[in-house]
């Protein structure tokens, strides 16, 4: 698909304005005593101190510097216009403005050095929200209760009586009982004490249940 082309009110009036102003910076440059490729350079230096100092400014609207070599260019610009109008005598320029027009060069240099290589500010950080925090929405259980127990079931008449163990239900080999009996002897002959439960197990190296029993049959 081809884009319809629309004339532009705006773009036409640039255009011819752009084209006067170049004409006119042409013949004033000719005029004095820039001829040939040289004068036409003239307009093409304006024309691009304008741009340098228009992209300048708008990057950074504070910026001094670009509004001063913006005004400089448009001065250049207008003043061409103005002189070319019948105001000025093109066959006989006055030699100030030959120093003008031959000192421009250099002059447009310096300012387009000077607008590219300012430095272009920072840009400022962006603060970010404050977001609060959302609360915590976690519900709060209650504890569960503790199971019941069943209830112990009451004991029976019928059911007999569990009879305890007592030492003396151990029953001991008879070897040992007399190798007990001896040590006990020996015991109570040192001591004048017959040998009491603990001593006899730490002698006899046997469990505790045995050597209650053992005791009791020595007593």
């Amino acid at each position: 698909m081809f884009r319809t082309l629309r004339l532009d009110a705006v773009l036409i009036q640039a255009v011819i304005a752009g084209a006067l102003s170049f004409a006119h910076l042409h013949d004033l440059a000719a005029a004095a005593g820039q001829d040939g490729w040289k004068a036409w350079a003239y307009p093409v230096s304006v024309d691009l101190l304008l741009v340098a100092a228009w992209r300048r400014m708008r990057t950074n609207a504070e910026n001094r510097d670009a509004w001063l070599w913006f005004a400089i260019a448009l001065v250049a610009s207008l003043g061409a216009n103005v002189a070319t109008a019948g105001l000025l005598d093109l066959h006989n320029v006055p030699p100030w403005l030959r120093i003008l027009v031959a000192g421009w060069p250099a002059l447009a240099f310096l300012g387009g050095t000077l607008l590219a290589h300012a430095p272009t500010p920072a840009p400022e950080p962006v603060d970010k929200p404050h977001v609060e925090p959302l609360p915590d929405l976690t519900a709060e259980r209650d504890p569960e209760p503790a199971p019941e127990l069943p209830p112990a079931e009451p004991a029976r008449d019928d059911e007999p009586p569990q009879l305890a163990l007592t030492p003396a239900a151990v029953s001991v080999p008879p070897a040992l009982l007399d190798h007990a009996r001896k040590i006990a002897d020996a015991h109570q002959a040192q001591t004048g004490a017959p040998i009491d439960a603990a001593t006899l197990r730490s002698r006899l190296g046997v469990p505790p249940a045995l050597a209650d029993s053992i005791a009791l049959q020595l007593a």
